[in-house]
């Protein structure tokens, strides 16, 4: 009887993380069997793949034995296992390395909890783990210093994207059926991109990052699945604001689940299948644009070629990039306080470096000015939202994972990763400006068999309307639930 428990534990990968939840309740399977499938998953796949930077295997046994045992299954996601991203997801007593090579080797450990560890524990997860980061989150790639290359489990040679990488190459090979995740620049959507999974980057303000983080920042944090139901459900157990937060989404008349079958009225809804300031968009990428614009013009929508104008902004990656730099200098600045001592330029990866430098160079009214112009195009970008339209349809990259390494070919210029990234994230990072919800679904395939991801867009406090047409368009068109591997 309890290998037959086992097995059911091992093979509940290929179900959802609502399904895992439910298998508990109905005592199909405890928690624990649950956490050691998972376990066992992970010995056998990650040396392959690198997705894992801590694994906390004793502590998630125990955690979900105590879960067995105190008979309470009320929880929505009781008895999960997750993975927690590498950055900024600090749980009191625990490991965290944000990526870089000087907190590996200090073995940094977290001395507090953040409000969405909190929730997340509340909601009945059991975390097995850390699943890997770029440093600082700073590049769409995986691939740092201190872990290493993380995999796509679609094909070894290709990145899984980033900065959440790790999370997402570990739900795409069916370690986890979900796992956190944040976006910063586009770091859920294009790994969800990379690997075939649902991504939702949530509106500013929807996720608090109390107690040590702005919420009026770029990033906001929430997870990459396999299925819209997944997010949805993760959402409603985590929404809500911090202790002193300044950003409020709005409350949902309904709960985000209950979004996936609520009707939907007649959207107008523009597609932009190409970059408007010039560079090219891979052609299976914009093949998946228009699959889902022909999807949703067959559903009843009005589907129109629209765009905000600002999406053109030729200013809009100078202006990006002051902000990015100034922030990777915060993160510069705060290292000191992670390992005990100041950073010497080894602590740090070039391209980070690089961009600290840029900032130490800029003047507060430079920043300022940066900032202006940032709202000034948030304004923008609003406008066409509110002259009627509902949702923007965009590639959610300009090309299909890039090689690993690709970004690294040229070392002769610390900014040349940077730039390189940019032309291949042209339409996310504009969403982290504007603070509106965005979600890339697993929409299309490249020639050679590899994921393509499409991005929804809709007005800032619109997930209902982002779930409800993601669940239509996976009903329709529908993206296979299978593992990778």
């Amino acid at each position: 009887m309890a290998t037959e428990r086992l097995r059911s534990g091992a093979e509940s990968v290929v179900t959802s993380a609502c399904e895992q939840a439910e298998q508990v309740r109905r005592g199909e399977v405890s928690a624990r069997e649950l956490v050691a499938a998972a376990l066992e998953r992970i010995a056998t796949q990650n040396p392959d793949l690198n997705a894992i930077s801590h694994l906390w295997a004793q502590g998630s046994l125990d955690r979900a034995r105590d879960i067995d045992e105190s008979g309470d299954r009320s929880a929505p996601f009781v008895g999960v296992p997750l993975l927690l991203k590498d950055l900024n997801s600090h749980w009191a007593g625990h490991e965290l390395s944000n990526g870089n090579v000087a907190m590996k080797r200090a073995n940094y450990v977290s001395d507090t909890t953040t409000v969405l560890v909190e929730r997340f524990l509340a909601a009945g997860f059991v975390p097995i783990g850390r699943s890997t980061s770029c440093e600082w989150g700073s590049l769409p790639v995986t691939e740092s210093r201190a872990w290493g290359a993380t995999r796509n489990p679609w094909d070894t040679s290709r990145t899984c994207g980033g900065s959440s990488g790790g999370s997402a190459a570990a739900v795409a090979a069916g370690m986890v059926s979900i796992a956190h995740a944040s976006d910063g620049g586009g770091s859920i959507r294009i790994p969800a991109s990379c690997c075939g999974l649902v991504g939702l980057k949530p509106s500013r303000g929807r996720v608090s990052p109390a107690p040590l983080r702005d919420d009026s920042g770029l990033s906001v944090e929430l997870c990459v699945s396999r299925d819209v139901r997944d997010t949805a459900a993760l959402l409603d157990a985590v929404s809500g604001p911090g202790v002193g937060d300044s950003i409020v989404a709005p409350v949902p008349s309904h709960s985000f689940v209950h979004a996936l079958s609520a009707p939907l009225s007649t959207l107008r809804i523009g597609v932009l299948d190409h970059d408007p300031l010039g560079e090219s968009v891979d052609a299976d990428c914009v093949a998946a644009v228009r699959r889902t614009a022909d999807a949703l013009s067959a559903l009843g929508h009005d589907v129109r070629g629209a765009w905000p104008a600002a999406m053109g902004d030729a200013s809009f990656p100078a202006r990006f990039i002051a902000m990015w730099s100034t922030n990777m200098a915060v993160a510069h600045r705060q290292l000191a306080g992670f390992i005990g001592r100041e950073p010497v330029d080894d602590d740090v990866e070039r391209v980070n470096l690089a961009h600290t430098r840029y900032a130490s160079k800029m003047t507060a009214p430079d920043l300022a000015e940066s900032l202006h112009a940032a709202h000034e195009f948030r304004r923008r970008m609003a406008a066409w939202w509110h002259d009627g339209w509902d949702i923007l349809v965009t590639p959610t990259l300009a090309r299909p994972p890039l090689r690993i390494g690709e970004l690294w070919e040229d070392d002769t210029d610390a900014f040349s990763a940077s730039r390189a990234a940019s032309r291949w994230v042209r339409f996310t990072m504009q969403f982290n400006v504007t603070g509106q919800p965005a979600i890339s679904l697993p929409i299309g395939r490249s020639h050679d068999g590899l994921p393509v991801g499409v991005q929804l867009v809709a007005a800032w406090g619109r997930e209902d309307l982002l779930i409800g047409l993601a669940a239509r368009l996976e009903e329709t068109i529908g993206w296979s639930h299978d593992v990778a591997r």
